[in-house]
């Protein structure tokens, strides 16, 4: 038994040695030589170097060739990881099963989302309101918007007596968007298509016309230059978008980033929403049954977040966080709406409350570290009560008008694909009404919540998932993801890319960090301008947590994040190098400095703070900003940067600069690559060939990275401790 025990430890000790020389001999990168300029900004006193600046036109023949040359370089290293397409082929499998979203109505018709499996858009069906559901006919089809599924559907809203559709279309990813009418009876375009749309939902007054938002088309490039001026209008049909009714917004001398105007229900208010920044806005109401009614202020500052829930009559249900930082529910009247005049409805609790109404009901949902709890009240504020869900996890949808008597929900985690369930609003009974048929058996894996220690002791949840069984010898992959921003909340839900990463035996960790929205305003605010390295160092703990307790170790772990996360991702790489072996940071705000000078980037200053404010937060910023942060002789992680070239939310430029950065500083073996995506954004509509092709990547230059040349899942067990 000795001998054999020598000769598997002897075979192990080849293998892997074997494994370091392949990788060593048959990938070799030959990076892209990336120009510098003699450019600088000079913040109080300081000139800050950027030689890279020129990454930032987006339009340029020499951006164009760097993006190709940086594509080349890429797929050259991921075209040689030799499991690559079995990781797209199981990803490809386990894809392809019939999703369908919860059903609506509008109008005479029932409608509902579905994908029969690998389409890249979701369909719209209808069916005749009380008719069998199987007699469903296509609707709306948005994989013929596009030959490569690249245009995508943004948005949809239906005229309050369903017989006309509003629908927005993203090309290529961009935010920028076009509305298209419909006739939902004949399903014919009946006006021109209004252009230039950005950051906007559509809400119709009664079935005369719809009011949206936009921003004068900026000059320079419409993907990257600055955009900070929002304007709500009101479009009548039948008539051109060239005399839409400018609302709210022409004001130059203030500047509101966002503005949103949304049709009660009833038809009775308009409701005006200006913001700012992503936090805090004012609000406003206007009667629409009153000819040239004002528009009334409800709240004129922006130092809160409120916004209308109902209405009965003059009488409004708002949902503030003002004096509230978890939010509650308070009502005041229309003709004197102002805070001094709200009384509370449905008290602030210490749980965060995301409420909704359906059926004359209203339904709160509380998030309890980071999972959902439901209950439901009625118009007098009375408890009913709580909403049994199938069992720890996310839940939502609870939102349906006033007259019906059942309303759908979905209800997922990370280990449970989202299902759908029936509920009787007056019996307050739940049905399982559609469970998606996966190739996934959810009873093999199991999450456990932990709560960890941050650098200064406060204590931070996290929930880890993994194959029921595995063996904590601090040599299991695993990928550790976070946000941390915007008042953002990661809760449990099921992803088809990340049960993959589960069946190779990989753990899968989420980290809730300060910055996030799990426990309200003075989480999010704890997390924010002067105090965002309390995010990067939650990060942090959560990695050294699951190295200390065996989960993995620094060669086995790999970080992740996108936007706001790959902000988290990059700054954690360039603080803590040694702490990961792989570092996976996606479509990141990655140059602090500059970030505010982009497309709508001003508006992120509430959670960021920008480089001119002041002396001390340019200095706070220079100090994290992950492009100047990039050491020459430093030993990184193995990189791979994901961006899209039609990413207008946060411009791939910060992507470029930072590949450029570490491929110039680099020290040791490690790749650092950027793959640039075509015809993609920043997420949002990406056709899921696009997401099959890029998960494959990502986990197999993880894979391979962490030192397997073959899939961990068929390693045998002897080869894995």
């Amino acid at each position: 038994m000795k001998n054999i025990a020598l000769l598997l430890l002897t075979l192990s000790i080849l293998m892997s040695c074997n494994k370091e020389e392949k990788m060593r001999k048959e990938i070799t990168i030959n990076y892209p030589e990336t120009n510098t300029v003699d450019k600088a900004n000079t913040y109080f006193g300081t000139e800050v170097k950027d030689p890279y600046r020129w990454l930032e036109d987006d339009r340029s023949e020499e951006t164009m060739d760097w993006v190709k040359n940086q594509n080349k370089a890429t797929y050259g290293y991921l075209d040689n990881i030799p499991f690559r397409n079995e990781l797209k082929d199981r990803l490809t499998k386990l894809w392809n099963y019939e999703k369908i979203g919860s059903p609506f109505k509008k109008g005479d018709y029932t409608y509902f989302y579905k994908n029969t499996g690998l389409q890249n858009q979701y369909i719209i069906y209808r069916y005749k309101t009380g008719a069998d559901p199987t007699t469903a006919t296509v609707f709306l089809d948005p994989n013929g918007f596009s030959d490569d599924g690249t245009t995508s559907l943004g948005g949809t809203s239906f005229s309050k007596d369903g017989k006309k559709l509003a629908y927005a279309i993203s090309e290529g990813g961009s935010d920028w968007r076009k509305i298209l009418i419909m006739n939902t009876e004949t399903k014919e375009i009946i006006e021109d298509t209004i252009v230039d749309v950005k950051f906007s939902g559509m809400s119709w007054y009664k079935n005369e016309g719809f009011y949206y938002s936009s921003y004068d088309k900026p000059e320079g490039s419409e993907l990257s230059a600055k955009t900070d001026q929002h304007k709500v209008y009101y479009h009548k049909l039948g008539t051109s978008q060239k005399d839409d009714k400018i609302i709210y917004g022409n004001t130059p001398e203030e500047k509101h980033r966002y503005i949103y105007g949304s049709v009660t229900e009833d038809n009775r208010y308009l409701i005006i929403s200006p913001r700012t920044s992503t936090s805090g806005n004012k609000l406003y109401i206007k009667d629409l049954t009153l000819p040239n009614a004002p528009l009334v202020e409800v709240i004129g500052n922006t130092d809160s977040d409120t916004y209308l829930l109902e209405n009965v009559g003059s009488k409004l249900f708002l949902v503030t966080n003002l004096n509230a930082p978890n939010q509650k529910i308070v009502t005041v009247d229309a003709s004197n709406p102002t805070p001094e005049l709200w009384v509370d409805f449905i008290p602030e609790t210490k749980n965060v409350l995301s409420p909704s109404t359906a059926g004359g009901y209203f339904f709160t949902e509380y998030m309890v570290d980071a999972v959902s709890q439901i209950f439901q009240y009625d118009y007098n504020g009375k408890l009913i009560r709580e909403v049994k869900l199938p069992s720890i996890g996310s839940a939502g949808g609870f939102g349906a008008k006033k007259e019906e008597k059942e309303l759908y929900y979905s209800f997922t985690n990370y280990v449970t694909p989202g299902s759908i369930y029936k509920y009787d609003i007056k019996k307050g009974i739940s049905k399982l009404y559609r469970k998606p048929d996966i190739d996934f058996n959810s009873d093999d894996y199991e999450s456990v919540q932990v709560f960890y220690p941050s650098k200064d002791g406060t204590k931070i949840p996290m929930i880890i998932t993994h194959k029921k069984g595995i063996k904590l010898n601090g040599k299991n992959p695993t990928i550790l993801y976070g946000y941390g921003g915007f008042n953002i909340s990661l809760t449990p839900g099921f992803s088809i890319t990340n049960a993959v990463w589960m069946e190779q035996g990989g753990i899968y960790a989420v980290a809730n960090l300060r910055g996030g929205g799990e426990y309200g305003k003075e989480w999010h605010d704890a997390g924010t301008q002067l105090k965002k390295q309390n995010v990067f160092d939650d990060f942090i703990a959560a990695a050294e947590y699951l190295i200390a307790k065996n989960y993995t170790s620094s060669d086995y772990l790999a970080i992740k994040g996108g936007s706001n996360g790959g902000l988290l991702v990059g700054a954690t790489m360039t603080q803590r190098p040694d702490l990961m072996k792989v570092a996976l940071p996606a479509v990141g705000v990655l140059d602090m400095l500059r970030y505010h000078t982009f497309t709508a980037g001003a508006g992120w200053a509430y959670d960021y703070g920008t480089a001119e404010d002041n002396k001390e937060m340019f200095a706070y910023l220079k100090g994290y900003s992950p492009v100047h942060n990039v050491k020459a002789g430093t030993q990184y992680p193995a990189t791979l940067i994901t961006t899209g070239d039609h990413d207008d939310r946060v411009v791939p430029a910060h992507s470029f600069k930072f590949a450029a950065e570490l491929q110039a500083k680099q020290s040791g073996k490690n790749p650092t690559l950027i793959r640039i995506e075509t015809d993609a954004g920043h997420g949002a509509g990406t056709p899921v060939s696009k997401t099959i092709d890029q998960a494959a990547d990502i986990f197999g230059f993880t894979l391979f990275n962490m030192g397997y040349d073959v899939l961990p899942s068929k390693m045998k067990d002897e080869f894995k401790d």
